[in-house]
């Protein structure tokens, strides 16, 4: 039965409270009339997950404002660059927040019993491809992110193909574990579940032991999914790697009311998803991209090949181009805010892959990331960065070596306690299995982990290459990215 048609169904669980549908739908509804009242055209949101984010979202598409979510992660020159970028004039925050713009008047704002502050800002009109309900800034590769310009048909796509592929396992309550700010769990862990009927469990980040992008208590985050028994959730690579190894330190198990645990933004591994589901976790791999409103494939129950990233799901079509790129269609993005380029049939991903012969997506690494190695080997490095991920001892690794006879790696251990000898013999273990020009001959420890604070990671983990190489060039004895582009 849809959320339409029961009113008085659990929409929302906050930790403290229900909030049935019907409640969420008269909330936003009643925020939605305030922002037509006062001529908001581009609202930003600035704040934690919480019943309040999801009302502030569904009040911008009742009110037909285009919402700009705001990562708390990001960095005040990413906040700004957000805002000035896509013309936003209101901002909606929490009051302590407010106060990083006092030139801005700020009014009191109960949005769902969560007292937060409204900001009026001066802003230019900025030119935004029709249609566009919703601007993701994705983090990438450089400091300035980049605006997806997606529209609501693009992702009303992605959440009813989700709804339908995932019919079978009869979801009825999801734990929401990313931000809402990032896609992924927007279109996947909030659309889609409520689409269907289901309850999403909206708490602080802080209380499931995830702190800005990058900061994991597993054992935190365990004793929260044990207690609040939910049917989903959606990890990041690196947030499974750490529920998996406080399972195996502390002897314990996933509870048993998971019937799916969804896992993307980076390559997970075979090897990683093995242990997992050895521990109780019913990991299964995801692909997707902000271009194509979030997620193109995925492996599923009684459809499944652990290090695929799944088949296809119903919204969307993928294929692999003469020169080995994957290209989606389906949901596509309506076009990067500041540019007029026309976004075409198919999008080229920028992602290197293959489709098996039972119509599993393979995904081999990026197209720009590709190293050639002194002797004209092409190497993807995520592929060898999974491999080396799916030892026990590290937990984060980067893989450079263009132009170098062999390759070279910069690890961070899963446990800080690790000795170099232990992560000396799961580089051995990892070139085991590689072939000998996608070996790693040389190593280093990072100096810190590979997080968006610390400038070496996007906020879906991905490293920040040029970041890596600079800071631990010396220590491999390769030249430093600034001199190689001098």
């Amino acid at each position: 039965m849809s959320a339409v048609m029961r009113p008085d169904a659990v929409a929302l669980h906050d930790g403290q409270r229900d909030w049935a549908f019907g409640e969420v739908q008269a909330a936003s509804a009643e925020l939605a009339e305030r922002l037509r009242a006062q001529g908001t055209r581009v609202l930003a949101t600035l704040m934690d997950n919480s019943p309040a984010w999801v009302i502030a979202d569904a009040a911008a598409t009742q009110a037909m404002v285009v919402h700009v979510p705001l990562p708390a992660f990001f960095t005040p020159e990413q906040i700004g660059h957000a805002i000035a970028s896509a013309g936003v004039d209101t901002v909606l925050t929490l009051p302590a927040v407010a106060a990083r713009w006092p030139q801005a008047p700020a009014t009191p704002c109960n949005v769902g019993g969560e007292a937060l502050a409204m900001l009026r800002l001066p802003a230019r009109t900025v030119d935004m491809p029709t249609g566009t309900s919703k601007i993701t800034f994705t983090s990438g590769t450089t400091g300035a992110p980049k605006g997806v310009c997606l529209s609501d048909d693009a992702m009303g796509r992605v959440a009813d193909g989700l709804v339908q592929a995932m019919a079978p396992l009869d979801i009825q309550r999801h734990l929401c574990a990313l931000p809402f700010a990032v896609l992924l769990e927007n279109i996947a862990g909030l659309m889609a579940p409520l689409r269907r009927g289901a309850t999403c469990i909206t708490l602080p980040l802080q209380s499931l032991g995830l702190t800005g992008s990058s900061s994991f208590d597993a054992a935190r985050f365990h004793d929260v999914v044990t207690q609040h028994g939910p049917d989903s959730l959606i990890l990041l690579p690196q947030m499974l790697r750490a529920w998996v190894g406080h399972l195996a330190l502390s002897g314990a198990r996933a509870p048993a009311s998971l019937k799916l645990v969804a896992v993307g933004g980076a390559a997970v591994g075979a090897r990683l998803l093995q242990m997992a589901r050895a521990l109780g976790i019913p990991a299964y791999e995801g692909y997707g991209l902000s271009e194509g409103a979030s997620v193109q494939a995925l492996n599923l129950p009684g459809a499944d090949r652990p290090g695929s990233a799944g088949r296809t799901l119903p919204h969307a079509e993928v294929r692999v181009s003469g020169d080995g790129e994957i290209e989606v269609r389906g949901s596509l993005f309506s076009g990067y805010l500041g540019s007029s380029a026309p976004v075409g049939a198919w999008w080229p991903t920028g992602d290197l892959g293959r489709i098996d012969a039972e119509g599993f997506v393979h995904i081999e690494g990026r197209k720009k990331h590709v190293l050639i190695t002194a002797f004209g080997r092409n190497v993807s490095p995520e592929w060898v960065e999974t491999t080396l991920r799916s030892e026990n001892a590290i937990g984060q690794a980067v893989v450079l070596g263009d132009g170098q006879p062999a390759l070279s790696a910069v690890l961070w251990p899963l446990r800080p306690e690790a000795t170099d000898a232990q992560l000396q013999a799961a580089v051995d273990a990892s070139n085991v299995t590689l072939p000998d020009y996608a070996q790693v001959h040389r190593w280093t420890r990072a100096q810190a982990p590979f997080t968006v604070d610390g400038g070496m990671a996007t906020a879906n983990g991905r490293p920040q290459r040029g970041a890596v190489l600079e800071r631990h060039a010396q220590a491999l004895g390769l030249a430093s990215s600034a001199a190689q582009a001098a």
